[in-house]
């Protein structure tokens, strides 16, 4: 186990019992777990908002899988999480990147920030999801993003009545395009093979609300003034063209993950994750991981998992703080509001 010392520290520091770095969901549920614990937290992320990428990529988008609710908009997902920590004043560093992560001479850990700030925490759980990320460009979009061309959709009001062509075969690009067709003129969806990265009920979903799906086909090119007003499709194998009218293309191909400065950090990675054990620690003392940023035989990486690995990284860091501490934290029904 290598462990970086840090250097003396002359700016301010921030002390916290513990600090969650990715204000995603299962880092904003463990900041409410650590609260509830009775410690100081303190949740940092690169991004400006709370949310990960719910916030960045689909916060109108409902989501169907967070147990007990039949369905919740992304949006309201992330404010209900939000609220449900901020009984236990958590602190927020948002719009900073942890640049790198040391250890004091008492071995609490030392996290540093683009913008200079320094935290002390008894434990660092790390919640980042999958790390920055960057869409996968459409080739043949190359000058018209911002014009039509578009990655997200945030607002789908911003699409009323517009003629939409989705690119790509996973959940999101199949989301999108039922989410757009109550109030797009047409949706068409767009994928290079017959088979789909979707779930089986996303893409019955689709079919069952009429949209075209387009089979073995790419968008060759896209064609317009001041904006996208059309799409060349060119099918794979016989070479064939036609044309869609669009005011709208999301090109939903995906995003290449970056796990940035943490790779530096001395963590045990697999398959760019972050290898945890059953506790959700990872092979640096006083340093957890939960969410889709981690990695042990068996992981499935839902929202709703999660959550789950995010409490156990909160109890079991509250014992690292504490050895005293009991690992089981009562249930909150127990508790006084």
């Amino acid at each position: 186990m290598s462990v970086h010392l840090a250097e003396p520290v002359e700016s301010p520091v921030i002390e916290t019992d513990i600090l969650i770095i990715g204000a995603g969901p299962s880092g904003l549920y463990g900041a409410y777990y650590a609260g509830f614990r009775g410690l100081r937290v303190t949740v940092m992320d690169v991004l400006p908002q709370c949310g990960g990428q719910i916030s960045a990529m689909y916060p109108e988008k409902p989501i169907f899988d967070i147990a007990g609710f039949p369905s919740v908009r992304g949006r309201d997902l992330v404010d209900s999480l939000v609220a449900q920590a901020a009984p236990y004043d958590v602190r927020y560093l948002l719009g900073e990147r942890a640049e790198d992560l040391t250890h004091d001479r008492d071995g609490h850990p030392l996290v540093r920030t683009d913008r200079g700030t320094v935290v002390r925490a008894g434990a660092v759980v790390i919640t980042g999801g999958v790390g920055t990320f960057t869409p996968r460009p459409l080739p043949a979009g190359e000058g018209y993003l911002g014009r039509g061309q578009v990655y997200f959709v945030p607002d789908p009001a911003d699409h009323t009545d517009h003629d939409v062509v989705v690119v790509g075969g996973g959940d999101s690009a199949f989301d999108w395009a039922a989410l757009l067709a109550p109030i797009a003129r047409s949706v068409t969806l767009v994928h290079r093979t017959a088979r789909f990265r979707a779930h089986a009920a996303s893409v019955e979903k689709v079919r069952a609300l009429g949209i075209e799906i387009i089979t073995d086909s790419e968008v060759s090119s896209l064609h317009g003034e001041s904006g996208v007003e059309r799409v060349e499709v060119r099918h794979r194998t016989d070479k064939t063209t036609r044309l869609l009218p669009a005011r709208t293309v999301v090109a939903a191909l995906g995003f290449l993950a970056d796990l940035g400065p943490l790779q530096t950090w001395g963590l045990e990675l697999q398959a760019r994750r972050i290898a945890v054990d059953t506790r959700m620690a990872t092979n640096l003392p006083r340093v957890f991981a939960a969410g889709d940023i981690t990695d042990y035989p068996g992981k499935v990486r839902l929202i709703s998992v999660g959550f789950g690995e995010a409490a156990t990284a909160v109890n079991n860091a509250a014992t690292v703080i504490d050895p005293e501490a009991a690992l089981f934290p009562g249930h909150s029904t127990e508790k006084e509001s």
